[in-house]
């Protein structure tokens, strides 16, 4: 039988506290305009190339907040991209691992990467 399924992700939800702070912070981190709107007063959608981002403010819990990277976000120059995330005040994680990737919190203590391409 043939799968109805896409082999795609279309978007990666990440539930955030508070869905304005959240907005500004990812925009902020990825370089993005704050373009767009919150929708339902509690989701965002973040403007990626690819897969898409989804903060949502309304399945926020302390159980939701992701505690290893579920997903990676790129760089072309990693320790660039480490200068960047710490000089922005977030927790970093670890440091440069194998000179390709490292991990951070996102202000709700969200557990992100970034890997050099």
């Amino acid at each position: 039988m043939t799968s109805p399924i896409v082999n795609q992700i279309g978007a990666v939800f990440i539930s955030v506290s508070d869905i304005e702070r959240s907005k500004i912070w990812y925009c902020s981190l990825l370089g993005l305009p704050l373009d767009g709107d919150v929708l339902f007063g509690h989701l965002y959608v973040v403007p990626m190339k690819g897969p898409g981002i989804v903060l949502d403010s309304k399945i926020f819990t302390s159980e939701s907040v992701l505690n290893l990277p579920t997903f990676h976000l790129l760089t072309e120059d990693i320790d660039a991209a480490y200068d960047f995330v710490k000089a922005s005040g977030a927790e970093i994680l670890t440091d440069i691992e194998h000179d390709h990737w490292f991990n951070f919190k996102d202000p709700d203590g969200n557990v992100l990467m970034i890997c050099r391409i």
